[in-house]
């Protein structure tokens, strides 16, 4: 926690003495207290039903993002937006933008923090107007803006209380509860693509944008009320001043770098797995989906299981298992399959071990925030370095939609190897597990006396 403050109780207040008791030195009666009590951390119903209110808001925002696939495979497929070659950086401007916005939103709600407390209702009021507007788009300059750019920015300031206040409701359990908030991602990659499939095939887009549109706003109240500080606002303001020299130190560089160089790649199966599904295979609409469906569903489970890891591993374990599973899911299975079924399987392998990746930032945030005041350097925010761990992952979110059109142009390799490498697809197939691995770099950095 960035301040120290017993986890059950706050000062006590004295009750004055009433009319008609004795005052003499013998028969002073013990004064009556009353004790203001905040809730307790890891455990309570409140800290539990603020968990599940971050939960839902995570499958709400990020969710959305990253079910981009599905319309991705529509866009690219109907009028008015069949032949863009720019339709890939409507998805990644949505996370991007969230990612990049990041650090600058929590610096707001820490310098406003009674303002932040209303950040998440305002945040999905204005994501549910913004994809009204989408749904009247004509252009893919005018889906980036609205469903991309001014999405992004309102799912930003929706989710980052739950960044802010989970550091003050969790403090044993931490690396458990940002895995639990996380995995929401991965649930709502699951539910959300079968339910814009249905109406993107049966409706059309501008159906399925309202209807999102009316989700969000009817979840904007009832998520506001739990999305809450646990400490007062007197004391979560008392906090020292903001020490970014953190964002310089080589251990900080070197984690950020293997965010940056696996976020290039992480995000690039997301969005083509259902048009390669469908260009290889001959796939239905509903099982090219299926490819999102099972990423999202591995990494709702893998972020769980890694966030419970963090408690208890050193960052640069988790990093490697992440790293190296990601990497050999990516150039065993989808590189040498040659069915659907080894898609699947790939699919599945690829979300419990890349979907993880974010769930390990909270060990990263400990060992930044930690040796860093024990080195003198004075009071480092925690959540600042995660603020910017998500402004990293969304350069290399940014960089992968262009890079992945110069990835796959003019099909390379094509029909000159086996199974994924003779697709078309093969060079971002490599590159993707190749970004896997340097993503665990600081395994190695560590061993080297690099990182220490």
């Amino acid at each position: 926690m960035d301040i120290e403050l017993d986890n059950h109780k706050s000062p006590t207040c004295v009750e004055p003495q009433q009319d008609g008791q004795r005052h003499d030195n013998t028969n002073v009666q013990p004064a009556a207290t009353q004790e203001f009590s905040l809730p307790p951390a890891d455990s309570g119903k409140d800290a539990w039903f603020f968990l599940a209110a971050c939960w839902v808001v995570e499958a709400l925002v990020w969710g959305f993002g990253f079910s981009f696939g599905v319309f991705q495979d529509y866009y690219a497929s109907y009028l008015p937006f069949k032949g863009s070659a720019n339709i890939a950086v409507v998805g990644t401007s949505t996370l991007g933008v969230m990612y990049i916005a990041t650090p600058f939103v929590i610096t707001l709600c820490r310098l406003r923090p009674r303002l932040a407390r209303w950040f998440t209702l305002g945040g999905l009021v204005v994501a549910s107007l913004v994809m009204g507007l989408s749904s009247l788009c004509t252009t893919v300059t005018q889906l980036i803006a609205t469903q991309g750019v001014l999405f992004g920015i309102a799912g930003c300031f929706a989710y980052s209380p739950c960044i802010l206040y989970i550091d003050e409701w969790f403090v044993r359990r931490k690396g458990l509860a940002y895995g639990i908030m996380w995995s929401a991602a991965g649930f709502g990659g699951v539910v959300l693509p079968l339910l814009l499939e249905f109406l993107l095939e049966n409706y059309g887009f501008q159906t399925a944008l309202r209807v999102w549109a009316g989700i969000l706003f009817v979840f904007s109240i009832p998520l506001s009320l739990f999305v809450k500080p646990r400490l007062p606002y007197s004391a979560a303001t008392n906090l020292r001043p903001f020490n970014m020299r953190c964002v310089l130190s080589r251990r900080f560089l070197l984690h950020q770098f293997a965010n940056v160089i696996q976020a290039t790649g992480y995000f690039l199966p997301g969005v083509y797995l259902p048009s390669y599904a469908r260009i290889n295979f001959g796939t239905s609409t509903l099982l090219s989906a299926v490819t999102v469906l099972l990423v999202n569903i591995a990494a709702t489970v893998g972020s769980i299981i890694m966030g419970s890891m963090t408690d208890k591993l050193p960052v640069t374990t988790c990093l490697i298992i992440s790293s190296m599973g990601a990497s050999l899911a990516t150039l065993l299975l989808w590189g040498l399959t040659s069915s659907l079924a080894g898609l699947y399987a790939f699919c599945f392998m690829y979300g419990l071990f890349a979907g993880c990746y974010t769930s390990i930032w909270p060990g990263i945030m400990r060992e930044i925030a930690n040796p860093g005041e024990s080195e003198s350097q004075g009071h480092i925010d925690p959540t600042l370095v995660f603020g910017w761990l998500c402004a990293g992952r969304g350069i290399g979110n940014v960089v992968s939609g262009p890079l992945s059109g110069v990835l796959i142009h003019s099909l390379p390799w094509k029909g000159h190897a086996i199974g994924g490498f003779g697709s078309g697809y093969g060079s971002l197939i490599v590159y993707t597990g190749v970004s896997a691995v340097l993503g665990g770099s600081g395994f190695i950095m560590r061993h080297l006396g690099v990182l220490k």
